[in-house]
């Protein structure tokens, strides 16, 4: 320590000889704002050479600036920052905000260079004096440089640096303040200089103070205001007036001081100084929101957040895309439409509350753009427990910001029917399927690595028993998971997984696909956004697009990058036309029958898992796909949805339709209610009409149920519909309105969903 200071005081003692020498001669002055100019003089020269003081470049990143997040219409509706920073030229700062901080930090800023000889002089022998630096005699340009510095800096090792009271940082410092002097004009700097400053409560820059402060842009402060701001510069965190009542104190005082400077200088007179000094300090704490907890849609900004930290375009490293998203000053435009995202967040209310166990989530995607329309849960985003509240995004996959998903039941066997329409089989096809299903050996299933998956000691079962021989048409609206499994095993497990992957399933964990037997039966896990994006695939006739959130990306400079749908023709079109005309009957035949459609065109497919550990519903429209998923994050497999009370109603055990399907039908209603319905492209009744090789067999005559050639049973004299065996609905659910769901899936989990 004792050497140091000696070599420190030999340092400053030639430094401060050299400064009197200067200023007794009076040409250090003229060094600084001119160094090394041909004809200075010797004088100029030593002094350059001795101390270095040749101007330099200083590499000026872009300031951090906060990011905002519209939806469709171009509303905020989310930002975000590294630093509360919202950059303004100088003309939009008021004239008293200019000379206030001039009088108060550098009064002469307009008329020396770099350095302001007398107040660098008078800093530089208090130091040599104390032995270090206790004073700082910095001009502005000196102060942004130290800001600059300071901001650039990555880590804690670089900022003390930049801020360290040495001899050798101030002449660093000099040195770019000297580049700075040459490379800008004095506007420039100051402009520069309120930008980058500053000025405690969170709050960097003019712009952003003023706000804070005082809920008014800069241009708009008035005298007391700028003094203010002017007098929080110095030292920001001891005048911080969200600290207390102490910091307020402090800024008072130091508010009071650029009064009195300025009145000193004759920048106001003394009457307004003391006008200004009698009245109170005023702080409106103007809350900036921030992070997308404090957004009316943090799910859907959660996800768009999470688009660009995942896609390389945006940075070739995960920090650089960090900061890309934290410092750049981004306007991000997204596909929401809050009009659409209300009605899905009524619509989970009205069935789910947030006090819950269970939970509810449902996406919202249109067909042929993919774009994701709303996003939303019964849980509020936030880390009260006590409040029962998410720290993940209940909506997507891990890769944006979600958990594991639930396992999603019998909604995937929309991927087996889909691959036997594309395999050749018609409407009317079908297989003679019992009560419970068994595969006859391992190699009755293949995944697509060509291994044998089949499992000989497992039973699948349908509830309620409801065997026989089943359509394409029937086993999908009465949802047979015995017929699914065979069906499954006929056209191959693979091509029916290779049909999952075309309409983008993948593991809402990030892992690989459970290629297993039970596949059909939706045992891996999904969130709603990778569902409604594959079921939206049908609504656009086959073409799948990948889920988007962002239409465009504006950046600090004006320049706008604009995002296109990324799609391609998963199936057929006439294969899926033949999809939705079967899952239409889903409605008015099958699992949703309780529930009922929504008065225009529209398909659709419940999903329960074995023992209601989670229930789904996923349909669509050619306007609109959504699906909705209900279990419990806990663990659905440790916290089934068997007698529970959801939504304030009990049940003795829940069902897609039971809840998945009420949320999603509600949600549709209003969504769709001002958009022109379209409809459904009909079959080729040539290519997918009646039977082939997979006939029904024929009845007898003296049964009393007739058949019409479709596959599916006349309805009974009084209206409602026979026996179709299905599983889920207590034998075909008769319209009694039980809304029960899809068929359970006798699958263990391989982990706890949620």
């Amino acid at each position: 320590m004792q050497a140091q200071g000696k070599g420190n005081g030999s340092a400053v003692g030639n430094l401060v000889r050299l400064i009197a020498a200067a200023v007794a001669a009076g040409v250090l002055a003229a060094a600084i704002a001119l160094p090394a100019v041909g004809g200075a003089g010797v004088g100029v020269k030593s002094a350059s050479d001795v101390l270095n003081l040749n101007p330099e470049d200083l590499n000026e990143p872009d300031l951090p600036e906060k990011t905002e997040i519209r939806d469709a219409s171009g509303k905020l509706i989310a930002q975000f920052y590294y630093q509360n920073r919202e950059s303004v030229p100088l003309e939009k700062v008021a004239p008293v905000m200019r000379e206030a901080i001039i009088s108060i930090e550098d009064f002469r800023f307009y008329e020396h260079g770099a350095l302001d000889l007398e107040g660098f002089a008078r800093a530089m022998m208090k130091n040599f004096q104390s032995g270090g630096v206790s004073q700082g005699g910095s001009s502005i340009t000196q102060q942004y440089v130290k800001q600059v510095l300071l901001n650039k800096a990555e880590t804690k090792e670089e900022q003390l640096a930049a801020i360290a009271p040495t001899v050798s940082r101030k002449l660093n410092e000099l040195r770019y303040a000297m580049g700075i002097e040459q490379k800008y004009t004095k506007d420039e700097i100051l402009e520069r200089y309120l930008n980058i400053a500053y000025f405690g409560a969170s709050a960097y820059g003019i712009q952003s103070a003023s706000k804070r402060f005082f809920d008014k842009p800069a241009s708009k402060l008035n005298l007391e205001e700028a003094a203010t701001l002017a007098g929080a510069v110095q030292n920001p965190n001891a005048t911080d007036p969200n600290l207390g009542k102490q910091h307020k104190a402090a800024l008072l005082a130091r508010r009071n001081t650029v009064l009195d400077r300025m009145a000193e200088l004759k920048k106001i007179t003394p009457e307004q100084a003391a006008t200004a000094k009698a009245k109170k300090l005023v702080f409106k704490d103007i809350d900036i929101p921030g992070g997308c907890e404090e957004s009316d849609y943090p799910y859907f900004c959660m996800y768009v957040q999470n688009e660009i930290r995942n896609d390389s375009q945006f940075g070739k490293t995960p920090k650089a895309r960090q900061e890309f998203l934290n410092r750049g000053g981004l306007t991000i435009k997204t596909t929401l439409d809050t009009k659409m995202q209300k009605a899905a967040d009524k619509a989970i209310k009205q069935w789910v509350n947030a006090s819950d166990k269970p939970v509810a989530a449902e996406a919202l995607v249109e067909p042929g753009t993919g774009a994701i329309k709303a996003m939303a849960a019964s849980r509020k985003y936030g880390r009260s427990k006590k409040k029962n509240q998410s720290t993940y995004n209940l909506v997507a996959d891990a890769a944006h910001g979600g958990g594991t998903g639930f396992q999603a039941g019998s909604t995937f066997k929309v991927f087996t029917l889909t691959t036997a329409l594309e395999e050749g089989m018609k409407f009317n096809d079908g297989i003679n399927s019992g009560s419970s299903f068994q595969a006859g050996g391992y190699s009755d299933f293949k995944n697509c690595k060509g291994e044998n998956v089949g499992d000989p000691n497992h039973v699948a079962h349908n509830s309620e028993g409801g065997g026989g021989f089943k359509t394409l048409q029937t086993g999908t609206w009465g949802s047979v998971n015995t017929f699914f499994l065979n069906l499954e095993k006929k056209v191959g497990l693979c091509d029916v997984v290779k049909t999952a992957k075309d309409l983008g399933i993948k593991r809402s964990d990030g892992g690989k696909l459970q290629e297993v037997e039970t596949f059909t039966l939706g045992v891996n896990e999904m969130d709603p956004v990778t569902v409604a994006s594959a079921y939206a695939t049908f609504g656009a006739r086959g073409k799948y697009c990948k889920p988007m959130a962002i239409t465009a990306i504006t950046d600090r400079n004006g320049k706008t990058t604009e995002f296109k749908p990324s799609c391609k023709q998963a199936i057929e079109e006439e294969v899926a036309d033949a999809v939705s005309d079967i899952l239409s009957g889903v409605f008015t035949k099958g699992t949703m029958r309780g529930v009922g459609g929504i008065g225009r065109d529209a398909a659709g497919k419940t999903g329960t898992t074995d023992g209601s550990m989670t229930a789904w519903f996923a349909g669509y429209t050619p306007d609109l796909a959504a699906a909705v998923s209900l279990g419990d994050p806990r663990g659905s497999y440790t916290h089934p949805l068997r007698g529970v009370t959801i939504g304030g109603r009990y049940y003795g055990e829940v069902f897609g339709a039971t809840i998945s399907g009420q949320i999603w039908k509600a949600t549709m209603l209003s969504a769709l209610a001002n958009i022109e319905p379209s409809s459904f492209t009909p079959p080729d009744m040539s290519r997918f009409g009646g039977c082939s090789a997979g006939c029904a067999p024929k009845r007898p005559r003296k049964d009393p149920i007739a058949n019409d050639g479709t596959g599916y049973p006349v309805p009974n004299d009084n209206g409602q519909g026979p026996d179709l065996g299905n599983p889920d609905n207590n034998h075909g659910n008769r319209g009694g309105g039980n809304g029960r769901g899809t068929d359970p899936v006798t699958v263990v989990p391989t982990a706890p969903a949620g």
